[in-house]
């Protein structure tokens, strides 16, 4: 027989449990899966693509389980994200130089080109993620978005400024970065130029290639600051699109995976 305590709550859940959404994985699972799919005696398997462990890189690369073209880069040692003091140390590997390499696991999955401008690298911050190994979300930026830079090429220059037009309704960042390759660590850029290496945690950051930038095929860095009260958890990868709608033609993908 139920109590009248079971009997409301037995009530509520009819009324509500069905809509209820999962609780999201467990925060330290894609250390998990960096453990048990790129650290096996029988070298990677599973999710997990390619393992380096040069100094100079120590890095994994992870198939992610939302949208076809969606890969992760992840340091191979424990380091928790964009907020962690160890990532803005000398010496430290630019891991957003290999992520930007590793989209062409992304073009291999689309089955064509990816251009330059398409192609996109997001960090979220701790307020905009639900892992807390740092992972760098390589896949298509939004169409939208890529319109809107597109428009606003003239406003953009070497030196951070806030961009004329909101990006998902959040105001952002944004600086331009000559070069084919990022041989400077984007990273530092924003902690050192921009946010402070103190407030860095309430950043988030997405680099995005760019065809001529000062007569050279470049980047722009966008970057957004944690605003509860605008409803922005500064997580970048709301700009990029997990369907690649601006190249497969598909409905953009509204869904945002941290």
């Amino acid at each position: 027989m139920f109590t009248r305590s079971l009997l409301l709550l037995y009530l509520a859940c009819v009324a509500g449990c069905a809509s209820t959404p999962p609780p999201p994985a467990h925060s330290d699972a894609l250390w998990r899966v960096i453990q048990r799919d790129c650290l096996s005696e029988r070298g990677p398997q599973g999710s997990c693509l390619q393992v380096e462990t040069a100094a100079d890189r120590r890095d994994v690369l992870v198939k992610d389980t939302h949208g076809d073209y969606q890969y992760l880069l992840m340091p191979l040692d424990k380091v928790r994200g964009i907020e962690s003091p160890v990532l803005y140390r000398r010496g430290v590997p630019n891991y957003f130089a290999a992520a930007w390499r590793a989209r062409v696991h992304s073009e291999r999955a689309l089955g064509q080109a990816l251009p330059r401008e398409v192609a996109s690298l997001a960090l979220n911050s701790p307020h905009g993620r639900s892992q807390h190994q740092l992972h760098i979300h390589v896949d298509c930026l939004r169409a939208d978005v890529l319109q809107a830079l597109d428009a606003h090429a003239a406003a953009l220059e070497t030196r951070w400024a806030s961009l004329p037009v909101p990006l998902r309704g959040h105001q952002y960042q944004a600086r331009l970065l000559p070069g084919a390759e990022l041989t400077a660590n984007p990273l530092n850029l924003l902690a050192h130029e921009l946010s402070g290496v103190g407030d860095v945690g309430q950043w988030s950051l997405l680099v995005a290639g760019r065809q001529n930038v000062q007569g050279t095929p470049g980047f722009v860095l966008l970057a957004t600051r944690l605003d509860p009260a605008s409803g922005n958890d500064a997580s970048a990868e709301e700009l990029q699109d997990h369907a690649c709608s601006v190249l497969t033609g598909a409905g953009q993908a509204l869904e945002r995976v941290r």
